[in-house]
């Protein structure tokens, strides 16, 4: 067993590629929440637009979704630009993050059949919570076990910034859950800011300082 260990998890290829694939399904999955609410009864554009109405909860869980596993595929596929070696514990981090991956369509379909409920907006918020996590320990673990590259001159300020972005968006992320006691609406807003401020850097602010 033992030997066995020492050899598993070493091709970075083989995760990258699952991962990819991974992602790929999720995202592919979350318009199956997308259902038409279309009748034959519809005859005016009035009619179609109230129609379309109903399904807005569903598109917003869909934009909201989107982005999330847009913006954890972006930080997973980042880390992998400067990890030079595997094995089997990081391996299996990676996996674990991918179930969490994999739960994201489940709690999209939650949050947007039950969009006025805040347990929705807990259980969606304790998914990004999983995955910010074992994204965080994907690279704690690569870091203390030497497997990143040692080509590296600013190792220590790209460890910092990583490690600092995680935590400062998981921190905003918790904020912007607990506003769902005030408004679920306002939670759900605050969320998509967050995710537009990583995805496109609305905020420059340097993490390495």
């Amino acid at each position: 067993m033992s030997i066995y260990n020492s050899l598993a998890g070493k091709r970075l290829n083989r995760i990258e590629g699952l991962s990819d694939g991974v992602f790929s399904i999720a995202m592919t999955l979350l318009v199956f929440n997308l259902k038409d609410p279309l009748t034959g009864a519809v005859q005016s554009d009035k009619e179609l637009w109230l129609a379309l109405q109903s399904i807005l909860p569903a598109l917003l869980s869909f934009f909201l979704s989107f982005m999330t596993l847009g913006i954890f595929w972006t930080g997973h596929s980042t880390q992998f630009q400067f990890i030079e070696r595997s094995d089997r514990n990081l391996n299996w981090i990676s996996i674990l993050f991918l179930m969490f991956v994999s739960l994201v369509p489940f709690s999209t379909s939650i949050l947007a059949g039950h969009i006025n409920n805040r347990l929705s907006i807990g259980i969606y918020w304790l998914n990004i919570f999983f995955l910010g996590a074992f994204l965080y320990f994907h690279w704690l673990y690569a870091r203390r076990k030497n497997l990143l590259s040692e080509k590296e001159n600013n190792l220590v300020l790209i460890d910092k910034g990583i490690r600092n972005r995680i935590i400062t968006a998981q921190c905003l992320y918790a904020a912007a859950a607990l506003l769902c006691f005030w408004s679920v609406y306002i939670s759900i807003g605050a969320i998509i800011l967050i995710q537009l401020n990583y995805a496109f850097g609305i905020i420059n602010r340097k993490t390495t300082k």
